[in-house]
């Protein structure tokens, strides 16, 4: 029997208020990297996010790694062109033995020398996300694959509430929040700060801001931040190119230049800028359910 059908592993003591959480074994801290945790609404474009920024890193002349941390194992897919076996279905082929594997069995270089990792999933309704991220991050510290790494960038899966939402968390500095400038992803933005900021009683991780994707306006969003005290870090259009660029296995910086792309570029490597130089710690107050609908619900 393979760990993924075992159920939940590795269960121990509390994690926040009342939660049970998947403890990674302390030898996995990932050391000498900034790390970061992508989370947001399921379809909201965390990979797409996740990918430029990666790029806008690597332009910066930053050495980074991408984990995707989705069973679908999409996040990398504008970075290689394709899409890359996972390490869970690596590890089945040799019988979860990861002594067997080599490094070039799981990472993939992609785009500007980005370095790209699927993590998988267990299939649906059995096993759990946080053992799919503990054993990737194992890998790579066993195989020194840290060792040489400036970033690393955790995209996690929108929509989960079991361990594999707070795994990223055990390891990353600062958890960055996808949202857009409607109410569902609003409010799926208020549930992640209250998930988030019960991690980090344990964890070290701290919520850096909110990204506003796919929006033409700000201002659901800005009058969310203004009253909860979050922060809004970046603006990314609605753009007819960001959605082509995925349809052409591509990121962004792959593109054909014109003024639009060049603009993203831009506030991508601004944003990559921004992180890397550091972001003070926020602590925003996430609204009850209704008053959330008070302040951004329509008559």
């Amino acid at each position: 029997m393979s760990p993924l059908d075992k159920g939940i592993p590795n269960l121990r003591g509390q994690d926040g208020e009342g939660s049970v959480q998947v403890h990674q074994d302390p030898s996995t801290k990932i050391e000498g990297a900034k790390v970061f945790a992508v989370y947001g609404k399921g379809g909201i474009g965390k990979s797409t996010t996740s990918s430029n920024l990666s790029v806008a890193f690597s332009k910066l002349g930053h050495r980074v790694l991408q984990i995707g941390c989705d069973p679908k194992h999409d996040s990398t897919f504008t970075l290689t062109g394709r899409l890359v076996p996972t390490v869970i279905d690596i590890l089945k082929d040799v019988d979860f033995h990861p002594e067997e594997l080599r490094p070039e069995d799981y990472v993939y270089e992609g785009f500007n020398g980005v370095r790209c990792v699927e993590a998988g999933g267990p299939p649906a309704g059995t096993g759990c996300g946080g053992y799919v991220v503990g054993q990737t991050v194992k890998l790579l510290k066993q195989h020194h694959l840290l060792d040489d790494t400036d970033v690393v960038i955790f995209d996690v899966l929108g929509d989960v509430v079991c361990g594999g939402f707070a795994a990223p968390l055990q390891h990353a500095d600062r958890a960055v929040i996808v949202t857009a400038n409607d109410f569902d992803s609003i409010y799926a933005m208020n549930r992640i700060i209250a998930a988030v900021q019960a991690k980090a009683k344990n964890y070290n991780v701290r919520l850096a801001g909110c990204i506003a994707n796919r929006s033409r306006e700000t201002d659901e969003v800005d009058r969310y931040c203004e009253t909860v005290g979050f922060n809004r870090l970046a603006h990314l259009p609605d753009l007819d190119a960001i959605r082509r660029s995925r349809l052409k296995k591509k990121t962004l910086f792959e593109m054909d230049l014109d003024d639009d792309i060049a603009a993203v570029q831009a506030e991508y490597v601004r944003l990559a800028k921004l992180l890397w130089d550091g972001t003070e710690p926020m602590a925003p107050s996430p609204l009850p359910d209704r008053d959330i609908f008070e302040l951004l619900g329509f008559d």
